[in-house]
This record gives C-alpha cells, structure tokens and sequence, in this order.
C-alpha cells in the first residue's frame, strides 16, 4: 500500500540515524584525515600526494570503524581496501573521499553502485509525480563524504567539509547532500515539532457546568 506521508529524505536520516552516530563519525574523518597528513609528513614532494592519499584511505577507513563500533552500528571487519560499512535503523553508511565540488571519485567504486542500488525505494521522496507509489523501505544507503581541497597547499591535514549525501540508484546524482554541521541542526527542528505536535490542550473539570451557571453555556 502507497504511504500516504509527505516525508522526506532528511526525515528518514533524522529517524534512523541518532545525532550522536552522525557527530561522531564526522569527527572520526577529521582525526583519521589529520592522522594521515601527520604520517605522510617528510615523505618527498614528488609523490607525496600519492602517499597522504592512501593514508587518507586507511586511517579514516579506521577511525570510521571504530566510531561505527562507538555507535552501535555494527562496523563491517576492516580488511584491506574492503569498503568499511554500518547500519543505523534502514540505512547502510559508508564512507568516501573526493575533492571539493567535484564528486566522480564515489563513482569510481563498483561495490558503492552496487549498494546505492537499493536507493531506488525513496527516489519517489524527490519526485512527487512518483510518490503515489511510495511505501516505506526496508532498505537505503547513504555516505559521509570527505571533500579536500585537491591541492596539499590548501588545509592538506582536513577536509574543507564534511557532507552527508544520499545517491540516487545509479550514484549519477544526489537525492540530498547537505553538510553535517548543518544537517545536525535538523535534530533540534525535529525535536521541536515533535513537543509541538504532543501539546494537547485540556479543558478544566467541570467547566462546562461553570459555563451554564454563569450563562455562557450554549
């Protein structure tokens, strides 16, 4: 049966995914970046991009395990250049990095297509024309995307940001990407519309005998 909610993709992330995972696997790329740029450092200038790359990759594959494992989200074994994977509620997170504006490198990666397979299920959330056959997945992927400057002149030890972003089923675009210091404000809103909505007024006892004595009553 088609869901009748008009929800949307940062609602299915604010639900399934607790602040806390999201904070501290953001924090778990900034250590794991600048613990890379530490190691590379007196490596010649002639392939050290190369080097900071791949140690890029395996001290935030790293540090992303090990927050997975913090939150409670069931970290895949780190196994060499094995894809490191967690699950929050429907969603299976991943990592990856790339350069600022320009997002082909998490296309690069056949297992990453593979799994964004399954975001087929919610991109009726972003194409209302298709949201009458909307049901509720079981199923979803969304990544952590690390974005460096390209240049080991420009902030070389951390990503310029740190973006949440959920592909498409074909990772050909994006069905939301937002930044996490953003993204986790979302928090706070949800939480404020949930108190609103649990506010329920209540009338007085005996107010409507109090209304017919006084001549109010109808």
């Amino acid at each position: 049966m088609a869901q009748p909610t008009q929800e949307t993709i940062h609602d299915l992330l604010v639900r399934n995914i607790p602040r806390e995972l999201v904070m501290g696997l953001e924090e778990a790329k900034l250590v794991g970046a600048q613990r890379a740029y530490a190691a590379a450092r007196g490596m010649d200038d002639g392939h050290l991009p190369s080097v900071v790359g791949q140690l890029r990759h395996f001290h935030m594959n790293e540090s992303f395990h090990r927050a997975l494992a913090v939150g409670g989200a069931s970290p895949s074994p780190l196994r060499g250049n094995q894809i490191i994977t967690g699950r929050a509620g429907i969603f299976t997170l991943a990592r990856f990095n790339t350069k600022y504006g320009v997002w082909n490198s998490g296309r690069r990666s056949e297992t990453r297509k593979q799994m964004s397979l399954a975001n087929a299920a919610i991109e009726p959330l972003v194409q209302p024309e298709l949201f009458s056959d909307y049901v509720l997945p079981s199923d979803a992927v969304v990544f952590l995307v690390a974005c460096f400057a390209g240049s080991l002149h420009v902030q070389p030890e951390s990503p310029v940001s740190i973006q949440i972003a959920v592909p498409d089923r074909n990772m050909e675009s994006w069905l939301f990407r937002e930044p996490v210091d953003l993204f986790v404000k979302r928090y706070d809103q949800k939480q404020t519309t949930t108190q609103d909505d649990l506010a329920m007024p209540t009338l007085k006892k005996n107010i409507g005998k109090q209304q017919d004595k006084d001549g109010t009553g109808s």
